[in-house]
């Protein structure tokens, strides 16, 4: 059997190794046990169903959230040479009858069904007719109510899948707590014997947090770095997406919005050319991604501060799912965190009472001078993390670039504590600075000893100094009413007992370098060849009307133009390249390398291929189905 597994892992998706836990996930549910499947975005979570499926002698039901997103899914697999199908309201009559035609015949694997659309009496009914051997239950948080995108019709998925006494249930997402895992599997009767908790961790993503001072400012910076890249920009609400993509279309940005208040034909047009790569940006709110594939998305900004660690790590999970690294920014302002608790306070009790601490525990990841993913993977209680993960910007601060701010802190300290602990950090820098301010006049804080005293520094470095002393625990900040007050430590401060070393400017943290070569990339490529073959890419997705990434991923391409594969038997090495995609594609991709590496006098590297590929010696394709 693990010979067969691993013959479809290569030969049908073209993947020489499992990555982690895949394998034994996959042998779980053929022996049919249930279970439930934690992995990361990107972890490789579909595999787990997507494999057995190809085994299994009847049916494995997929339900998924969004069908918005189906097609692309069933697209997708369909490439591999997976037969796949869908049944929801974007079919037309014709379509519809043709899929069902289609599962009555049993020649389908896999049935893609959002679950409002499972429970109808008219789907029941189809599939009382079918052999079912496995219902996988994608993005299972939203069986939770402590889960972060809760759904009422996923509640109904228990009473369902006990109709199929002989079928295996997996239960499967990507975020969630120890608190959403055991409500997922009580839920649907899974024994915590059969949990398969993957490693939170996606070492590709550059996780990086600046104080929002100027943002629109600070995201055209930003943006400069990763031209003709696609990514995500996250806003708080509808406004200020609208705005937001309003000054970049203004700017020769490739940019659409995307929100509720757009027409369900506006947002289903923006999306598409999202994922076809005919746009380069999306600026959306966070109803925007749910579930998207496209594995090329090089960059998520949080224009706007998220709620909870499980939507900022849903979020940037959108970002390298292709495995090669990705840029993610959080631009955080206290000014946010007083615009989501108005939103909070709109709530009953207890929704206000969860909310407000899932809101606090992402403001200590914020705030936090640690490594970034020692909170983040701390909160989905995964304990064992290195101090050091070299791909954060806390972590890209070398110990040569702090410098002593003893003083500065006692000047800002003994600031706070002349002016009745009552004001914010912007009064606070104003009384330092000397202004003459209406509301500096007002209180009279002209008259304190602290008035004028920090001339030697800029407003923007005090605004960064003073969120280091809120991070080290020198102050404390009432988000209610955005006032400081001083701490036990900082008294230590200012007698002189203890000193504070940090930055003394805002950071300037490796930016525009961290894409480069990391872990499971194959080393530099030939940057002039990637763009021929994506847009060969581009060109043969429009014509099929498919996403460029169904066809291969950006990976895909780099690794061909590393290697330059000039035959079958090479290119089938290459990673992402199953037997069907090599039947597909080979001759027109085989033909630009062949011709691009004349020219440039170019020789061919091998790369060694996986025993048992899926070519026999004649070249022909081995069906491992």
């Amino acid at each position: 059997m693990i010979d067969r597994i691993r013959g479809i892992l290569k030969g049908v998706f073209g993947y020489e190794t499992f990555w982690p836990l895949q394998e034994q996930v996959i042998g779980h549910l053929l022996e049919k046990k249930d279970a439930l499947v934690v992995m990361p975005t990107g972890g490789g979570k579909s595999l787990c169903y997507q494999i057995p499926s190809l085994i299994f002698e009847g049916l494995t039901i997929v339900v998924s959230p969004l069908i918005s997103l189906m097609k692309d899914q069933v697209d997708q697999v369909r490439e591999c040479g997976v037969p796949a199908v869908f049944l929801n309201s974007s079919l037309s009559s014709e379509e519809y009858r043709h899929h069902v035609s289609q599962l009555r015949a049993d020649r389908i694997k896999l049935l893609y069904l959002a679950p409002e659309s499972l429970l109808t009496p008219r789907t029941m009914a189809l599939l009382a007719s079918l052999k079912v051997d496995c219902i996988a239950i994608d993005e299972a948080h939203c069986i939770s109510e402590w889960g972060h995108d809760f759904r009422p019709e996923y509640r109904q998925l228990a009473e369902f899948r006990t109709r199929y006494p002989g079928a295996v249930c997996v239960a499967l997402t990507a975020t969630a707590t120890p608190r959403v895992r055991d409500d997922i599997r009580r839920s649907l009767n899974i024994s915590d014997h059969n949990e398969f908790i993957g490693s939170f961790n996606r070492p590709n993503l550059f996780l990086e947090v600046i104080q929002k001072t100027a943002p629109i400012e600070q995201t055209l910076e930003f943006l400069k770095r990763y031209a003709n890249e696609s990514g995500i920009i996250y806003c708080f609400s509808r406004q200020q997406t609208d705005d937001l993509h309003g000054i970049l279309h203004r700017k020769g940005y490739s940019v659409r919005p995307y929100h509720a208040g757009l027409s369900d034909r506006e947002r289903t047009e923006n999306q598409e050319l999202f994922i076809r790569d005919d746009i380069q940006i999306i600026v959306a709110t966070i109803a925007f991604g749910m579930g998207i594939n496209k594995s090329n998305v090089r960059f998520i900004v949080h224009y706007d501060l998220p709620r909870s660690i499980d939507n900022y790590y849903q979020e940037i999970g959108r970002a390298g799912r292709d495995g090669l690294p990705a840029h993610c920014l959080l631009l955080f302002g206290y000014g946010d965190i007083r615009k989501i608790k108005y939103f909070v306070n709109q709530k009953t009790q207890q929704e206000q009472m969860v909310a407000n601490i899932l809101l606090n525990t992402f403001i200590g990841f914020a705030e936090t001078d640690l490594c970034r993913r020692i909170p983040l993977l701390n909160y989905f209680a995964e304990n064992d993390t290195p101090k050091y993960c070299g791909m954060c910007d806390n972590c890209k601060v070398e110990a040569t670039d702090l410098v002593d701010l003893t003083i500065p802190a006692q000047m800002f300290l003994s600031c706070v504590k002349r002016a009745g602990e009552y004001f914010g950090a912007g009064h606070i820098i104003d009384v330092l600075r000397g202004s003459n301010s209406q509301k500096v006049l007002k209180f009279g804080h002209d008259q304190l000893s602290t008035y004028g005293i920090g001339t030697a520094h800029t407003t923007k470095q005090w605004r960064n100094m003073s969120r280091q002393f809120i991070q080290k625990g020198l102050l404390i900040y009432d988000y209610d009413h955005g006032t400081l007050r001083l701490t036990q430590k900082a008294w230590e401060v200012l007698k002189g007992k203890e000193a504070v070393r940090g930055r003394l400017e805002e950071a300037k943290k490796e930016k525009g370098e961290v894409i480069g070569q990391r872990e499971g990339e194959s080393g530099p490529h030939d940057p002039v060849l990637f763009e021929i073959l994506r847009k060969k890419r581009k060109e043969l997705a429009d014509l099929a009307n498919l996403p460029p990434f169904t066809i291969f991923h950006d990976r895909t391409l780099k690794e061909m133009a590393v290697y330059f594969p000039q035959t079958r038997e090479e290119l089938s090495a290459i990673y992402g390249i199953g037997m069907a995609k090599l039947e597909k594609y080979s001759d027109t991709f085989l033909k630009i390398i062949v011709e691009y590496c004349q020219t440039q006098e170019i020789v061919e590297r091998t790369k060694t291929i996986m025993k048992g590929s899926p070519l026999t010696n004649d070249g022909t394709v081995i069906n491992h189905l």
